[in-house]
């Protein structure tokens, strides 16, 4: 990332598929292609690690998305029939319809499952499980033990089983192999299938961005697996969780309900859990993007029961420590930290100290003190990431129709130094980015086509239609893709 680049944010989920949601087959490739006739060098997905909806609430901080599964490339290995992924029902193009989906792909996952354990030759999926047992067995059971107790939380499991007393998992892990054994299989098909992906971009030209969540959910084998790092009741339940504190959006700040950590066991454990969560990432991904970075600084924390995140409160985090641990194994620093939201000085030490790539965001700049507001072009710096919006923003046609002050809009005119018409704003703020002294730049792809708010990703503190949106087979065209790459020869970032 020292050198003048470009990129593009597109979640796998939001790829074109006749399977109702975005997978790792033919349409990744062809996304991948598109990125490259567009000169972007960069391609950036949120989190791929298992979830029925939201990325950012997963059952395990390892293991692999077995609904972003291509069908079509399971077919190209025998594992299902060409009647068979034929068979898919009329699904929405351009949303995510989760539970219709889910049914679906388990039906056909179950399918491939079935016609791979006749298979002979296995050493590939022996080797990767052999390779992966830190954190594959673990999410096996968990994964097969929630199915087993209805989806009960597991902190309400049989307490020998909640505990993991080694004589009643010996004994119930004879019950669950075969779908234990699914669940090993689904695993090692998805990090095959990604891996063929990733190593396509790379030889294209594009590196790929993961995002790694700070948290964990509370449903999580990672929970299951090492109670002990995070602050629970003897009856494993949480005892405070994650949120923000009340700010100008929300009045009673945003309670997350995440587990918090327990930072003093991972730092006497030489934070080995956090080192091997981060190597897995970056065999997956070039570089990751750090979420909700200033928890490591200082993080608000609420008393579990509370209905809301006001009445919590500060605490320190590992700071530092963490940090100089973790170069000592990954010393190129391949992270871009997400520092948005309420920034302190100490959060600010420890990135200029260990000199991280920061995150600015154009629909922020136009807000508050010029002078002092770091989203406004004038005050970026090289070693950051500009984005015109995020997964969390509207898009910026969202933005400009229904979230822009009068004065934001005078401000962004004057920027501009002539006004624009709402048609054309999306490519203002494109341009604009592109010019940043910012060494990499990362679009939405929904600003890339001008969308409005019906495509925007997510609604923070909300639960409705999110992460649903999907690109449209036909939306990604030549005449965007020369456009795009005409702005990125303009800057330097070809």
């Amino acid at each position: 990332m020292k050198k003048r680049a470009s990129g593009v944010l597109l979640h796998i989920t939001s790829l074109p598929s006749k399977y109702g949601i975005g997978d790792l087959g033919s349409e990744a490739y062809n996304f991948a292609d598109f990125l490259a006739r567009a000169k972007q060098r960069y391609w950036q997905v949120l989190p791929l690690t298992p979830t029925d909806c939201s990325p950012y609430n997963s059952t395990s901080a390892f293991a692999g998305n077995p609904l972003a599964l291509s069908p079509g490339l399971l077919y190209q290995k025998g594992l299902l029939t060409r009647k068979e992924i034929q068979a898919a029902p009329v699904l929405p193009e351009t949303r995510v319809s989760y539970r219709s989906v889910i049914s679906h792909k388990t039906k056909l996952l179950t399918i491939a499952f079935e016609r791979f354990k006749r298979t002979a030759k296995k050493s590939g999926y022996e080797s990767f499980c052999s390779k992966n047992d830190n954190w594959l067995e673990d999410f096996a059971m968990f994964t097969a033990l929630r199915q087993h107790f209805h989806h009960h939380l597991w902190c309400d499991w049989p307490r020998e089983i909640r505990d993991r007393n080694k004589y009643a998992l010996k004994s119930i892990k004879t019950q669950l192999a075969e779908h234990m054994d699914r669940e090993k299989f689904l695993q090692y098909m998805f990090f095959r299938q990604w891996h063929c992906l990733k190593r396509y971009c790379n030889q294209g030209g594009i590196k790929i961005i993961g995002d790694i969540p700070i948290y964990v959910s509370r449903e999580s084998a990672d929970l299951w697996a090492q109670p002990e790092i995070f602050k629970l009741t003897n009856t494993k339940k949480p005892r405070v969780v994650a949120g923000v504190p009340p700010d100008s959006f929300s009045r009673t700040g945003q309670l997350w309900g995440n587990p918090v950590y327990n930072w003093q066991v991972l730092k006497n454990r030489g934070y080995q859990w956090w080192v091997r969560r981060i190597k897995q990432q970056l065999s997956l991904f070039d570089i990751i993007r750090i979420d909700h970075f200033r928890g490591f600084i200082a993080y608000w924390q609420v008393p579990a029961g509370h209905k809301t995140a006001k009445n919590g409160k500060w605490v320190n985090g590992p700071k530092e420590d963490f940090f100089k641990m973790l170069f000592k194994y990954f010393p190129s620093k391949p992270f871009i930290v997400e520092d948005l939201g309420y920034i302190t000085e100490d959060v600010v030490e420890v990135i200029e100290k260990f000199q991280l790539p920061c995150t600015r965001v154009l629909q922020s700049a136009f807000d508050g003190d010029p002078i002092t507001n770091p989203h406004c072009p004038h005050n970026h710096v090289k070693n950051s990431v500009v984005y015109t919006g995020t997964h969390d923003t509207n898009t910026i046609k969202g933005w400009f129709a229904k979230e822009a002050t009068p004065k934001a809009k005078s401000r962004l005119f004057d920027y501009l130094g002539h006004r624009v018409p709402a048609s054309r704003v999306h490519w203002e703020l494109i341009r604009l980015a592109m010019s940043s002294v910012a060494n990499l730049v990362i679009i939405p792809m929904q600003d890339v086509l001008g969308l409005d708010e019906q495509a925007r990703m997510n609604r923070p503190s909300t639960v409705k239609n999110n992460w649903s949106w999907r690109l449209g087979p036909k939306e990604k065209t030549a005449s965007i893709a020369r456009k795009l790459a005409k702005l990125t020869e303009i800057f330097g970032r070809a």
